[in-house]
């Protein structure tokens, strides 16, 4: 009889051991793997951005569209910091150079600007911009020879009267030698020739503002700064648009250059990826006023020289 009091007493404790080991195995088993809430949130996006400011510098003429690329590139990617700002494409191009800025907007290649150490930029062609003269609505001109332009431009010829117009004088409105804008202008509608002087204004903006209320007034602007405000000059009869633009037919024209000191990374090369996509080259920039790259039936390099594509 004690024997099997014993014996009962035996597996008694050995059951409650069992029991105990198994409850504690139970307690310790581990839950699934969940994601932190951030990388949850996150999974969606399709670019992943590091926050650090991305400063984006230089041609007032490319400055409208790399705004608005900016302002809706950062409402894609909370957290995104892109900052633009104008000054001319020298300025953009020298503090790309210098490191000051993560990009440098230009109107020309970076090999035409004195002093650029154009072997350490990378070139992002972003548009094609056109350029054309302008004057102020009341100018009873709508056509001008290269000729004619260049002899207005150079100070040879100072009266509307001159080229079919009213008698009214013409007050030139220029853009600093640091503007990509004057560069081409210069170098295609002007065959190079020395600009005579005139009111200097570095922002397009402004250019266009001067022109608007100044009567008898000339100067020179992309045309994603037309407006109803100011006239855009025939040269030789072609009219500049975007059909005559992407032949080659109007010859003012300049890419839209977007500059990295070495390859993009990080934001910066988000940033211009993102400028490359269908979303921005087929609906941003034509209703800005510039031309996708892929529109362009002709190639055209830094020397100036044109060839079929």
């Amino acid at each position: 009889m004690k024997k099997l009091s014993k014996m009962f007493i035996a597996l008694t404790c050995v059951g409650a051991l069992l029991a105990g080991c198994g409850s504690g195995n139970t307690a310790q088993t581990p839950a699934p793997a969940q994601k932190p809430a951030q990388e949850q949130s996150n999974s969606g996006s399709t670019t992943k951005t590091s926050g650090e400011p991305v400063t984006a510098v230089g041609s007032t003429a490319l400055q409208p569209l790399v705004e608005q690329a900016a302002k809706d590139f950062m409402a894609k990617n909370a957290g995104a910091q892109i900052q633009v700002q104008g000054g001319g494409s020298g300025t953009g191009l020298s503090q790309v150079a210098s490191g000051a800025a993560t990009i440098g907007n230009s109107d020309i290649f970076a090999e035409e600007k004195k002093g650029i150490p154009a072997n350490e930029l990378v070139d992002h062609k972003v548009s094609v911009v056109g350029m054309a003269a302008a004057v102020s609505p009341k100018v009873k001109v709508d056509n001008l020879t290269k000729q004619q332009l260049i002899d207005i431009f150079t100070g040879k010829i100072t009266n509307w009267k001159e080229v079919g117009g009213d008698d009214m004088k013409i007050t030139l409105v220029n853009r600093p030698k640091s503007s990509g804008t004057r560069a081409t202008f210069s170098k295609f509608a002007l065959d190079g020739k020395e600009e005579a002087e005139g009111i200097t204004e570095d922002s397009s903006g402004t250019v266009r503002k001067i022109i608007a209320e100044t009567p008898g007034a000339i100067g020179y602007l992309a045309l994603s700064y037309f407006n109803d405000t100011v006239k855009a000059l025939k040269l030789d009869g072609v009219e500049a648009n975007a059909e005559n633009i992407t032949t080659n037919k109007y010859p003012v024209w300049a890419y839209e250059h977007m500059y990295t000191k070495g390859e993009a990374t990080g934001d910066a090369k988000a940033f211009l990826d993102f400028i490359l996509t269908d979303e921005v080259q087929k609906k941003t920039v034509t209703e800005l006023g510039f031309l996708p790259i892929t529109d362009m039936k002709v190639e055209r390099d830094a020397e100036g020289k044109v060839t079929q594509k």
